[in-house]
C-alpha cells in the first residue's frame, strides 16, 4: 500500500509541476471572458490560444493545440485594431484636425489611451484597458537613484528615453489644455506626466507595425502603430520565427508561425533581432540564452585604455562623435560590432596615419 501511494504522489507531483511549467490557464478570470465578449462582437473569431501565466515570463498566451510550423496562429480584425483611424472617429477628432502645428501620430494615440482610461465604465474599450499593465518595468519608469545603479550605456540611454517623453509632455501641454471642451474636469489633472507615461509605455511596448495612409491633420513622423488586443499578450523569443503582417484580403492582421509548437506549450513571436539591452530598454525584460546578446562598452572606458598623452587624441576623439562612432559599442557572440571595431582602429592611428 505505502510503495502504492508514493507511487501515485509522484504521479501527481510531476503531473502538478508539469501544468506549472506549461503554465495556468487563466481564461476562467472575469477581465479575459469580458475582453473575449468584447473581441467577439468586434467579428474576432475564438482562436486556440488561451490566456495563462507562466514560470519565466509571466502573462502569455498558450495553445490548446499542437501547431505546426505554417500554422495561423491569430488572425485580428480590422474593428479589434486601435489606431489614429480610431483616435480621429472618436470625439477627440475634431479637436486634432483643428489643432495646429498638427500632433504627432504617438501624441493622438496617448491623448486617445488617456481620456479612454479616464471616462472608465463609459469607455468602448474598456474591456481592452483592463487587461493593459498598469506599470511598466522599463528603466525609463524607474526612479532616478535606481536608474543611476545601472550600467552606463543603459543608464544613458534610459535617461535620454525619459528625457524625451519629458519634452513630449511639456510640448504638449496647450493640445490638452484645448480638450478642455470635452471633460468636466481640469484636462492639466487628467492629462498628466504619470499618465501621459503610461500612455507612451503601453503604445513604445505592445504596438505592432502597420502603416497607415498619410493624414493632414498629423505631423510628418510615420504613423506605423496599432495596438491589438488579445494578440499583444503574445510573448516575445529570439528561437522563434513568425509572418506578421495585415492581410488586405480579410482585412484581418495575422500572424503565422515557422516553429513548431506543443500542445499547452506558450506561443511565441519575435519582435526582433534585439539583444537583451535593447529588450529591457523598449519592453522592460530580458531573454534567457539570447543568440543577440551583446556586452555594451562606454566610450569612457574605451578611453581609458589609450594614452592620454597621445597628441592627437582629441582630435581622434572629435572624428568618432561626429560621425556617432562612439554609440553602440558592444561586444556579441560573434565579436566587436562594427562601432567598436573602428572606433579602435581610429584611437589606435599613428600621427602620420590620421
Amino acid at each position: 500500500m505505502k510503495k502504492s501511494r508514493g507511487r501515485t504522489g509522484r504521479k501527481r507531483r510531476r503531473k502538478h509541476l508539469k501544468s506549472f511549467m506549461d503554465g495556468v490557464n487563466c481564461s476562467h478570470k472575469a477581465e479575459y471572458i469580458k475582453l473575449k465578449k468584447w473581441l467577439k462582437e468586434r467579428g474576432f473569431e475564438d482562436s486556440n490560444l488561451r490566456p495563462a501565466e507562466f514560470w519565466e515570463t509571466g502573462r502569455g498566451l498558450m495553445t490548446t493545440k499542437a501547431l505546426q510550423a505554417g500554422d495561423l496562429v491569430i488572425s485580428l480584425p480590422e474593428k479589434c485594431l486601435l489606431t489614429t483611424g480610431t483616435v480621429l472617429s472618436s470625439c477627440l477628432g475634431g479637436h486634432i484636425e483643428n489643432w495646429k502645428p498638427p500632433v504627432s501620430p504617438l501624441l493622438a494615440l496617448c491623448t486617445f489611451l488617456i481620456a479612454e482610461k479616464h471616462s472608465g465604465e463609459k469607455s468602448p474599450w474598456k474591456p481592452y484597458l483592463d487587461v493593459l499593465p498598469k506599470t511598466y518595468t522599463c528603466p525609463a519608469c524607474l526612479e532616478p537613484d535606481v536608474i543611476n545603479l545601472l550600467p552606463k550605456p543603459l543608464k544613458k540611454k534610459a535617461q535620454e528615453q525619459k528625457m524625451m517623453i519629458q519634452e513630449l509632455f511639456t510640448s504638449s501641454k496647450a493640445f490638452f489644455s484645448s480638450l478642455q471642451p470635452l471633460f468636466a474636469e481640469n484636462t492639466g489633472t487628467i492629462f498628466n506626466y504619470s499618465a501621459l507615461e503610461w500612455a507612451w509605455f503601453t503604445i513604445n511596448t505592445r504596438t505592432i507595425y502597420m502603416k497607415h495612409p498619410r493624414r493632414e491633420c498629423f505631423s510628418l513622423e510615420p504613423d506605423v502603430y496599432a495596438l491589438a488586443p488579445y494578440l499583444d499578450l503574445l510573448n516575445h523569443s529570439p528561437n522563434v520565427q513568425v509572418k506578421a503582417a495585415f492581410n488586405e484580403q480579410t482585412r484581418s492582421y495575422e500572424i503565422w508561425t515557422n516553429s513548431q509548437c506543443r500542445k499547452h506549450q506558450e506561443v511565441f513571436i519575435c519582435y526582433g533581432p534585439h539583444d537583451n539591452q535593447r529588450l529591457l530598454l523598449e519592453y522592460g525584460f530580458v531573454a534567457m540564452d539570447n543568440p543577440h546578446s551583446s556586452v555594451y562598452v562606454s566610450a569612457d572606458t574605451l578611453l581609458k585604455y589609450f594614452s592620454p598623452l597621445d597628441k592627437q587624441r582629441k582630435a581622434k576623439v572629435s572624428i568618432l562623435k561626429d560621425h556617432d562612432f562612439l554609440e553602440n559599442l558592444s561586444f556579441g557572440w560573434e565579436g566587436p560590432s562594427w562601432s567598436l571595431l573602428t572606433a579602435l582602429r581610429v584611437l589606435s592611428l599613428a600621427a602620420d596615419e590620421l
